[in-house]
């Protein structure tokens, strides 16, 4: 989504008569929506000063809080979705809440196998060169079998399967 931080700085700024004095001032941060870990922020000239210098540049990079849900690989974002055996074999409905807030759900008519992959176009992080575009939403299925069985839910399952 973006967001706007103000950080207060200090720094050594040189007056007519030489002297360097110590000046407090807040400066405000917009981070764009979709900006990577490493993008850098500078602010010419809000550096320290010294007596016949220039002020030095202010840079901010830019780090990434880890989330609960949603793991950022460059615009894509990537989900691990568990989900039981029944559920993998005969379709489910996958409920996701956004990074902005939306709720989706996802329909997985397909049967799903270990390790299986679906990718929802235009639902990662947003592609800061590009405005309105995003990545992919990636959800990883991990699909959860069963402990055990009793002998009859293994007969069952043969008859349904045909195996």
């Amino acid at each position: 989504m973006g967001a706007k931080r103000k950080m207060k700085i200090s720094r050594n700024v040189s007056q007519p008569n030489g002297r360097l004095v110590p000046e407090t001032e807040i400066l405000t941060i917009e981070i764009k929506p979709g900006w990577k870990k490493g993008t850098k922020i500078t602010f010419p000239g809000k550096g320290n000063e010294q007596v016949n210098q220039l002020p030095a540049d202010l840079v901010f990079i830019i780090d990434e809080k880890p989330h609960d849900v949603y793991k950022r690989d460059g615009s894509d974002l990537i989900v691990h979705q568990e989900i039981s055996l029944v559920d993998a074999l005969a379709g489910t409905t996958i409920n996701l809440t956004t990074l902005d807030g939306r709720d989706l759900a996802i329909n997985v008519s397909n049967v799903v196998y270990p390790g299986r992959q679906l990718v929802i176009a235009e639902e990662g992080m947003p592609i800061a060169k590009e405005p309105g575009k995003k990545g992919n939403l990636i959800i990883k299925f991990d699909v959860k079998f069963p402990s055990r069985l009793t002998p009859q839910q293994q007969a069952d399952i043969r008859r349904v399967l045909g195996a």
